[in-house]
Parts: structure tokens; C-alpha cells; sequence
């Protein structure tokens, strides 16, 4: 596959990507690019060492309001708040957190320094979020997106105390579907997103519901 360079306008067709949803590789990286690459359903996912990876799957992971799940425990935990919940109070903390923290059968970390410069980028441009989770003061989980009003795309989660990352996901999901948010994509199936309510569809259906929000609850 050959290398390209990339500008906002220039991604190939989404639906293009090869049988593992690599859709290209390279090119350069800012959070403007990385902006217009969610956007348009495409996310970047390799090893710090490698070229920029940029993928489109099929299927893809998504969360819709009616599927999203919290379990009688996580409940307990929200109802005592034993966290509290906020966001874009430590953008990068969050982000460095994603990128360090070891996680089961996950070695290194796919958030380069120049990733995660396109992402602070991308937050000072108001697109890229973070969801924190404190206990006593002190950080203890979060998650980092894309966010464009009818649709978030989660793109790293961290947890240093039990159900930290949950209680943060399910307060920032709950309020956000309240507040009109129509889809969470996940982007790749795991097991932990599918504990929470996610669930596969078509790429062709995902790329339609992101790009035409009053299409979003037609159920086609």
C-alpha cells in the first residue's frame, strides 16, 4: 500500500480500506488532519515506530442511547458517587495516562509524541475532550475522544483505581445522550466496550450516520 500525503481534503473513500480497515499510511500529522480524518469515520492506530496507520473497519463498534448498559454494581457506584466526574479538566494528564498505563495482553502504546500533539492540537481546537474520574482529590481514570455534537469517538480509556474509567464513560454517556448525542463509536469491537451496551453494524451504515445527523434514529 502506498504511502500518501495526507491533507484534510485528500483521505481516499473510507470504504476503500483493505479487508483489515487499513485505509493508508502516512503523510503528515496535525490536529486539522486529524480533525477532518474523525470527521469523515477515520481514525489513526499504529506502534510509535511505524508510519501513521489510518483505519476505516468493518464492521465498526458503536454505542446507541437505547444500548448503552450500566450494571446494577456501576450503578451502586454512580448512585454513591465515589467519583467525581468532569471534563477538560486535565486534558493531558489524561492523554499521558492513556499512553503509559500497562494494560492485560497490550504492550506499549499507540499514542506517539506526535499523536499526541495532534491531539492537543485537536483540543485546543475544541474537538478533542477529555472525561476524568477523581477520588479524594487525585486522578484516578478517564477517557479522551472526538467529539462532534451528534456523534463522540472514544479513543483511549485508563483506570488506576477499579471502575474509575467505567463510572467516568457511563456519567459523560448518559449526560451527553440526555443532552442530544446520538452515537458512541468505539471503533473496534472489545469486550470490555460490549460490557457497556456496544455493538457491531456495517461501516456503510456508520459512515452514513455520522455524516447526516437527522438520519441517526431512522433505523435503516
Amino acid at each position: 500500500m502506498a504511502e500518501r500525503d495526507l491533507n484534510f481534503w485528500n483521505f481516499p473513500n473510507p470504504e476503500s480500506a483493505d479487508e483489515d480497515g487499513i485505509l493508508c499510511i502516512g503523510g503528515p500529522l496535525n490536529g486539522k488532519i486529524l480533525i477532518e480524518a474523525y470527521r469523515q469515520g477515520i481514525f489513526p492506530w499504529n506502534n510509535p515506530e511505524e508510519p501513521t496507520l489510518w483505519w476505516s473497519p468493518d464492521p465498526r463498534m458503536v454505542i446507541f442511547p437505547e444500548t448503552l448498559y450500566c450494571s446494577k454494581s456501576m450503578r451502586q457506584v454512580l448512585k454513591r458517587q465515589v467519583f467525581e466526574i468532569t471534563i477538560n479538566h486535565s486534558f493531558e494528564k489524561v492523554i499521558d495516562h492513556c499512553a503509559s498505563v500497562n494494560r492485560k495482553d497490550q504492550y506499549g502504546t499507540w499514542i506517539s509524541s506526535e499523536l499526541k500533539n495532534a491531539f492537543l492540537q485537536a483540543h485546543e481546537l475544541g474537538i478533542a475532550l477529555s472525561v476524568e474520574a477523581w477520588r479524594d482529590g487525585k486522578l484516578a481514570g478517564g477517557l479522551f475522544g472526538m467529539s462532534f455534537g451528534h456523534f463522540f469517538t472514544g479513543d483511549s480509556m485508563f483506570s488506576l483505581e477499579p471502575n474509575a474509567s467505567k463510572a467516568a464513560f457511563l456519567t459523560f454517556a448518559q449526560q451527553q445522550f440526555e443532552q442530544g448525542l446520538q452515537l458512541v463509536d468505539c471503533q473496534v469491537y472489545t469486550d470490555h466496550m460490549a460490557s457497556l451496551g456496544a455493538r457491531l453494524i456495517a461501516r456503510s451504515k456508520f459512515l452514513r450516520l455520522i455524516k447526516n445527523k437527522s438520519h441517526l434514529n431512522d433505523g435503516s
